[in-house]
């Protein structure tokens, strides 16, 4: 496109390319701003900043749209596998049925994790959060697999890292609820798709079989597909980042990790849940606590509602309540913390306040209720956020690595004190 956008700043006059994406987002290339005129943009959390294009997600927040290589979210959380979206988001189109077969056979061959990694479980205090230990694990793969070290060796040995890792995650994250309660482990078995498997490492027990139910794994494979990627949010972003100096796969996602963890990140489902036992706590009264998140005087704020991105109702917490209310009855679960969640759902989606602010509950908020349902403690939530978003992650690496992206290098704006003189120690007062 030849537009340009005419910027004048002290004197000094650039014009900028303008450029627009096939769903006609439009932006404003800076790259040779500074060198033009000296000066950069400063945008404080990112917001109006694009950091690259990308090919992998489409979000439109306004109009509450998600989609992953032009397929809407709503498709694919109905129609799909979670591992037929990690090979579109990976692979850039969906697997005939013969590329699905090989995939997911390849997946099913490095489920299993060298057991030199149960040593490192051993060495970590009790108590330990799950995603401090996630990160670990993930970090120490590169240790096992030093071949990965390099990722601009060729396509075969870089699928081959992505491979081990996708087949692997599911591994680990058992592996540390196992730890966590203090129960052997349970090894993955091959002949169980990748959400069944998952959840039988996570609930079997030893000496006893476990009942995979259908509708729970249906839960967890629209949950896992609903996470899988989100655009350049927080963690995708540093995992491109720290990507951009050639950290290997293992590194570049345990940064990912890292970043998720935050309770404005992946950790708000986990502070969905202590909201909820905190009103139980004070008594139940649902209505108290929306009347104190509506007081702009307390500081309350009401977990699970809204979106930074999203301006209209999140079209993933659409999808993610149909679930939420299956499992429900499918479990037949009588939790008041759950109770209060229902009350606090029907209240905000009919009071005037949260419709006209937009204040709908979003993809946290129902995806900790399923999640407690399940039976997963609060401190698993954030882990299986970084399940599910593993393959977003690894599509954003890739990506970016086969754009040849330079690294990352912000700008700032200094405001510390001007040049001085250094003064000895004997005569400062």
């Amino acid at each position: 496109m030849s537009e340009t956008a005419k910027i004048n700043i002290q004197g000094k006059e650039t014009e900028l390319p303008i450029i627009v994406g096939t769903e006609n987002e439009v932006g404003i290339d800076i790259s040779k701003l500074r060198g033009d005129t000296g000066a950069v943009t400063l945008d404080f959390g990112y917001k109006n900043t694009g950091s690259t294009t990308s090919a992998i997600t489409y979000l439109d927040g306004e109009k509450g749209i998600l989609r992953h290589r032009g397929y809407a979210i709503e498709e694919l959380a109905e129609k799909a596998e979670f591992l037929e979206i990690a090979y579109l988001l990976i692979h850039k189109d969906l697997p005939t049925k013969e590329e699905y077969t090989k995939w997911d056979n390849e997946i099913r061959r490095h489920t299993l994790v060298n057991s030199d990694i149960q040593n490192i479980f051993d060495a970590w205090p009790t108590g330990s959060h799950p995603m401090g230990q996630l990160i670990a694990m993930i970090s120490s793969l590169s240790s096992f697999y030093p071949e990965s070290l390099n990722p601009n060796s060729g396509e075969e040995a870089k699928m081959r890292t992505i491979t081990r890792l996708l087949a692997k995650m599911p591994t680990i994250c058992a592996m540390i609820s196992k730890n966590k309660i203090g129960h052997p482990l349970i090894y993955p078995q091959n002949n169980l798709t990748y959400v069944e498997n998952y959840l039988n490492m996570t609930f079997k027990h030893v000496t006893e079989d476990y009942e995979i139910d259908p509708i729970l794994v249906k839960a967890m494979n629209k949950l896992m597909i609903l996470h899988a990627d989100h655009e350049q949010n927080c963690s995708a972003s540093t995992v491109r980042l720290v990507g951009s100096s050639h950290a290997n796969l293992y590194a570049s996602v345990s940064a990912g990790v890292a970043a998720l963890w935050g309770p404005l990140h992946g950790g708000a489902n986990q502070k969905v849940i202590e909201m909820l036992e905190a009103i139980q706590a004070d008594g139940g009264n649902a209505q108290k606590y929306l009347d104190k998140a509506k007081d702009k005087n307390d500081p309350f704020r009401l977990m699970g509602f809204g979106h930074r991105v999203y301006k209209n109702f999140d079209p993933r917490a659409r999808i993610i309540k149909k679930s939420a209310d299956e499992v429900l009855e499918k479990l037949g679960v009588n939790d008041p913390t759950l109770a209060i969640a229902k009350k606090l759902e029907e209240a905000a989606l009919s009071d005037p306040y949260f419709i006209e602010r937009k204040l709908f509950p979003n993809v946290d908020f129902y995806s900790g209720i399923i999640y407690r349902a399940m039976g997963f403690p609060v401190e698993m939530f954030t882990v299986l956020f970084a399940l599910g978003r593993l393959p977003g992650w690894i599509a954003q690496w890739k990506e970016m690595m086969e754009d040849k992206q330079p690294i990352g290098r912000p700008r700032q704006i200094y405001t510390g004190p001007a040049i001085r003189d250094f003064v000895p120690m004997d005569e400062r007062k």
